[in-house]
């Protein structure tokens, strides 16, 4: 098995992080959000942001002691001592990226309609085929292909942002109106989580990164405080454009609230934009669940033509096949909206198994190099990895109970999907 090549430094891991954390989510639900919340729907997004660094933090320090693909994988697997846990876990990241890959690739085909007469699924299944060939070609001409896009991404956004606190209702928003509760800010919270994950596949490139022990790390949390601020000065803005209801009734919020003030001209821009974001969505998933893969097949958990290395792109190609080929699998099913509720439950098992990993290695391996370990700690148990598992185990209460079945029931098939994929030693 070959090695991948190290290209990437600290921006461009970073902007990599910024890119999947900002992705489509925002374009879509905030308008949902704000829907459950009112007009406290920043209150959803800055309990997200709290979450989501708590679980970064984990990444991050679990990161600098084993920066390697399939980070799940090898974190459980080390924490646990159990190559099957390990392995169980992993899987579940690898098909948290295939679906979303496909649900993302879905949302693109709904925006190119706006555009040219193209079915959905065509559209979307070009998309996945197409930006499978940018992965093939090599980390380098993805990253550049990323930075351009999540700057133009970060551009939409930051329109929205100009005209909410320059054209927006300055005097009659308020910002702690809550007309469903506190229960309403949960439920808002829930539904704009999607728009948070990601961050946890900036370590499956960590082969790929520069100095990956002190990269990664900084990365993971830079990533998160930027999009995070991003998040909540959207969602300040969006309720100062429209009203909460509105925002809460639009399939394209924020393309309806710059067409509020700049008119059809506004809106169009708004939908290309939102093109730009759902094509490196779909990018940085494909790439990081094809690396996901690789690291699973350098484990002996998956079959060894799965770690082998193209000798002209040093990238995985079959990884990259196959990754292309299940999202397109995916993609058939058509309508898979609801699929995005259950990914976020499977992801936030995910979670929850990483921050216990944390916690079980401060306790079995205390004295284990850690280049950047997590502050506030009694002993040699940790408080914030804590919470962040505390914070983990209270979403999963929060899902309905279709969501809770789906999830436990994709949990068992990627288990026994594990048991009869696994190669022979």
């Amino acid at each position: 098995m070959t090695e991948l090549k190290r290209h990437l430094g600290l921006f461009s891991t970073t902007m990599y992080g910024v890119g999947i954390i900002l992705g489509a989510g925002i374009y879509v639900l905030v308008g949902s959000a704000a829907g459950t919340a009112g007009n406290s729907v920043w209150l959803s997004f800055l309990m997200g942001s709290a979450v989501a660094a708590l679980s970064g933090l984990s990444y991050a320090e679990l990161g600098s002691i084993y920066p390697r693909s399939a980070a799940e994988f090898v974190f459980v697997k080390n924490a646990f001592k159990s190559n099957f846990l390990g392995s169980t876990v992993g899987w579940l990241s690898v098909f948290v990226s295939i679906i979303s890959a496909a649900t993302v690739a879905l949302g693109f085909g709904g925006y190119i309609t706006e555009f040219i007469h193209v079915p959905i699924i065509v559209s979307a299944m070009l998309l996945i085929g197409s930006l499978s060939i940018v992965n093939f070609l090599g980390i380098r001409e993805s990253s550049w292909m990323n930075i351009v896009f999540t700057l133009i991404e970060v551009t939409g956004l930051a329109i929205i942002i100009y005209l909410g606190f320059s054209s927006g209702q300055v005097d009659s928003v308020n910002y702690l109106e809550m007309p469903f509760g506190i229960h309403g800010i949960f439920l808002g919270f829930i539904l704009i989580f999607f728009a948070f994950i990601g961050f946890e596949d900036m370590v499956n490139i960590a082969e790929e990164t520069k100095n990956p022990q002190r990269t990664i790390p900084k990365a993971i949390l830079f990533s998160i405080l930027i999009t995070g601020v991003i998040y909540i000065l959207v969602s300040l803005s969006a309720v100062r454009i429209m009203n909460w209801s509105e925002l809460g009734q639009s399939v394209a919020p924020l393309a309806d609230a710059a067409g509020k003030i700049m008119g059809f001209n506004g809106r169009i821009l708004l939908s290309v934009l939102a093109l730009f974001a759902t094509t490196n969505t779909v990018l940085i998933i494909l790439l990081s669940g094809s690396r996901m893969l690789y690291g699973l097949s350098s484990q002996d958990s998956l079959p060894k033509i799965f770690g082998r290395i193209h000798h002209i792109t040093k990238t995985p190609w079959a990884s990259v096949t196959l990754m292309m080929l299940a999202s397109i699998a995916f993609v058939l099913i058509g309508n898979i909206v609801t699929v995005a509720n259950i990914t976020v439950f499977v992801l936030v098992v995910v979670y929850a198994m990483v921050n216990l990993s944390v916690i079980m290695l401060r306790l079995k391996e205390p004295n284990v190099e850690r280049p950047f370990k997590i502050p506030f700690h009694i002993r040699n148990f940790p408080i914030l990895p804590s919470l962040g598992l505390a914070s983990t185990l209270f979403m999963l209460t929060q899902f309905d109970v279709y969501v809770t079945v789906a999830g436990i029931g994709i949990i068992c098939i990627t288990t026994l999907f594990f048991i009869f994929s696994k190669p022979k030693m």
